[in-house]
């Protein structure tokens, strides 16, 4: 078989729905991938931040006094942890498609957000001017649907929601190990020197805890990184979603799944190695405190 991957200067011919960089039919192919692989860091940085701000926040609801923050941290892990992600992602697309208001009719969220089937409408920054002066857009709700802003797709806000709320329940394990790391002497330290409970968590306890939960966090990332491709099972236009629709275009099924195979590598691989020296130099910073 013969393997080229000159088909990739040729024109795609087919336009993306969304994306960082405008694709219509006239672009060719690597211009095509390239959105694919931007719209999947689109929907994964966000997702990660979400996922380890509930994740901490369940992690630690668990070890938590109050048994009401502890009773919700423990279904959220229970529920979100033991449902596959597949479901849970087609779960947050028809509730969004399906229970939300019409484009023209959208509920009016605070600071001039809008929120509909159409996704969620947000201001934005604009450039215009000889000085290219940022001037913000809000989003206005016209005759037929909101216009203006920044949308938000309904797939990017399914798959956003989805990654999230799955990967912040394995990150509640991880930082709940990770404070159990930490001896309990080291809390009670901090408070017989005169430090509020609270002051004791985030200045004692949370930062050696942090260095025992790095290794696995990224983990984390990298499963969340890779579980991104189930977007194309809602239609948002992530690297595998272009690379169904390119190799259907053109006929080069190996060269497609190949390029896709090599782009996750590479990102896993660049991923990999930052969080590693990243995790270095903690250990070396804990080991000169």
């Amino acid at each position: 078989m013969d393997l080229s991957f000159a088909f990739l200067n040729k024109p795609g011919g087919f336009a993306l729905s969304e994306g960082w960089l405008v694709v219509n039919g006239l672009n060719p192919y690597w211009q095509v991938f390239l959105s694919g692989l931007l719209n999947t860091l689109k929907v994964a940085f966000p997702a990660a931040f979400l996922a380890l701000l509930l994740g901490l926040l369940s992690g630690v609801g668990q070890g938590a006094a109050n048994p009401a923050w502890r009773g919700v941290a423990r279904l959220h892990v229970d529920v979100f942890r033991n449902t596959p992600l597949l479901v849970q992602l087609l779960g947050w697309y028809f509730a969004i498609t399906a229970l939300l208001p019409l484009a023209h009719t959208p509920w009016a969220l605070h600071g001039g957000v809008y929120l509909s089937k159409s996704g969620l409408a947000l201001p934005a920054l604009h450039w215009s001017g000889s000085w290219f002066e940022p001037v913000l857009v809000w989003p206005v709700v016209g005759r037929f649907s909101v216009e203006g802003g920044w949308v938000l797709s309904p797939e990017f806000l399914a798959v956003w929601l989805a990654l999230s709320v799955y990967t912040s329940a394995y990150v509640a394990g991880v930082v709940q190990a990770g404070l159990a790391s930490v001896p309990q002497g080291q809390r009670q330290a901090a408070l017989a020197l005169g430090l509020r409970p609270v002051q004791a968590f985030t200045q004692v306890v949370l930062p050696q805890a942090f260095r025992a939960m790095v290794p696995p966090l990224a983990n984390q990332w990298l499963n969340l990184l890779k579980n991104a491709s189930l977007g194309v099972v809602v239609g948002y236009p992530e690297l595998v979603s272009v690379s169904n629709t390119a190799l259907n275009q053109s006929g080069r099924v190996v060269e497609c799944v190949l390029l896709v195979m090599v782009l996750y590598g590479a990102l896993s691989l660049f991923s990999t190695g930052l969080l590693n020296a990243w995790n270095r130099r903690l250990l070396r910073r804990g080991q000169h405190a």
